[in-house]
């Protein structure tokens, strides 16, 4: 048999037909949904007169429109109250198990997956949301959906889907001091460009890569999407295994050895073909920071912003030059030292345990300073409660950061948490178009730990200045 890629084996087993016109129909092993995504799903089985064809495979979450304020409650938000009682009316009359606003499982949807156990390797799973590729830092196929395709998905348990190519990022050597997951994926982007995944299923190779825990794999492949790549996948190993062993919906007993001896098989096979591939060096990143409107608009720290002028490509040209208007950036600036008025940490992409710890290693002992707002949002109740344990709660108040209840919060910027018009946000969430965090807001992506450092300076820093002092 041909060595094949790990995406092409776990594809091909969970083909059930091929239809006409080449499209292959995919049996969906779980599905996530949310409140901003469901409802009108639910609505058209309704009028169709369609149960949920599994329900039992489907969890539904509330994470995207929930207030964060301690405390919140369904009317904490007004604008979000509807649509979290739908979520709830429809999980109950269609028998969809909920995590509802209170349940102590209760976090963003792509948090929320991996960390109970319901994204395996192997697996293909679909949430009406981008950035359900994070969930391939497992090792799984996952696949961000429309809410036509969700509705698809809850009636049949399968997904029409035209096979994409694949894609293999192999990055060589290892990270330096003061560098995260969230670093390398925007040097990924700003070095390949913003389009270059478009058609593709991305698998992510190399020591820089296998040496990232699952927390920092699961970031890496939630941008994905943010270079066109609607599938971004890392190989299983030794690492994955021990996350997942224990977890809630992990296999037990002989189903464990049954699906480790499954999981082992998964790997691209040596000499395994991919129709395209990139290698880059880990060494030539320093800590990364987003001066644009796309995530490709990423540079080392140490690195001035880039002049329009000198750009080959038009299209691209005329890009960068509405990006500076925006921002209201000239060329030939200096990320660093640029002043900033807000800071958040959270999101699917960087609200994890080892994100929080990296962010409250910076934030020790020292300040947020004046005028300042900064914001910690934990991507789920397990792990604010597993960060409380530890005192990160503590670091981050006593150094002046606001702590809040799991939510999308200002990712996503359909609650009550936005950016004001104008103002700088170092974010590390994954999107930084216009207006994504409020009308006029400027977003600058960036990892934890950068994100804690602006907070504590005041403006955008290199944080390996920080770390060790």
């Amino acid at each position: 048999m041909a060595a094949r890629t790990m995406f092409d084996k776990i594809w091909e087993e969970h083909v059930v037909t091929t239809l006409e016109d080449g499209t292959d129909l995919l049996h969906i092993d779980r599905h996530i949904m949310h409140e901003m995504t469901s409802f009108k799903a639910f609505d058209d089985l309704k009028e169709a007169g369609r149960p949920v064809h599994s329900p039992g495979l489907t969890v539904a979450v509330q994470d995207h429109i929930l207030a964060t304020n301690p405390g919140r409650d369904d009317y904490s938000y007004d604008k979000g109250t509807p649509i979290i009682q739908a979520q709830r009316r429809n999980a109950k009359e269609f028998g969809v198990p909920h995590i509802d606003i209170h349940d102590r499982e209760q976090g963003i949807v792509h948090v929320v997956g991996p960390e109970l156990g319901l994204t395996l390797p192997g697996v293909t799973l679909a949430c009406g949301d981008s950035h359900t590729c994070t969930n391939g830092g497992i090792g799984a196929i996952a696949l961000g959906i429309g809410s036509s395709d969700v509705g698809h998905v809850l009636a049949t348990q399968t997904l029409p889907l035209m096979r994409p190519k694949t894609l293999r990022v192999t990055v060589n050597g290892t990270l330096g001091p003061g560098l995260y997951a969230k670093d390398l994926i925007l040097f990924i982007i700003s070095q390949v460009g913003a389009a270059a995944g478009n058609g593709y299923a991305v698998e992510y190779a190399g020591s820089a890569v296998t040496a990232l825990p699952i927390e920092g794999r699961l970031t890496l492949c939630n941008m994905s999407i943010e270079w066109g790549a609607r599938i971004g996948m890392v190989a299983p190993d030794e690492e994955t295994y021990e996350y997942i062993k224990g977890r809630r919906y992990a296999p037990k007993g002989a189903l464990w050895d049954r699906a480790l001896a499954y999981w082992k098989t998964l790997p691209s096979d040596p000499g395994a073909k991919f129709d395209k591939e990139y290698v880059l060096d880990a060494a030539k990143a320093t800590p990364q920071i987003t001066w644009g409107t796309s995530p490709m608009d990423a540079i080392n720290i140490d690195q001035a912003i880039p002049d329009p002028a000198r750009e080959q490509d038009a299209e691209r040209r005329a890009a960068m030059e509405r990006s500076l208007k925006y921002m209201d950036l000239k060329p030939g600036t200096p990320m660093e030292g640029l002043p900033i008025q807000q800071v958040f940490i959270g999101s699917c992409t960087n609200s994890r345990l080892s994100d929080l710890r990296a962010a409250a290693e910076v934030a020790k002992g020292r300040k947020v300073q004046p005028g300042i707002r900064a914001m910690v949002v934990p991507g789920s109740w397990t792990t604010k409660q597993a960060a409380e344990k530890e005192g990160l709660d503590r670091i981050f108040k006593e150094a002046g950061f606001e702590w809040h209840e799991a939510a999308c919060s200002l990712c996503a910027a359909v609650n009550a948490d936005t950016v004001a018009p104008g103002n700088r946000c170092v974010s590390t969430s994954n999107r930084n178009y216009e207006g994504r965090q409020g009308r006029d807001a400027r977003t600058h992506l960036a990892s934890p730990a950068m994100a804690a450092a602006a907070a504590v300076t005041g403006r955008i820093t290199d944080v390996r200045k920080l770390l060790g002092n």
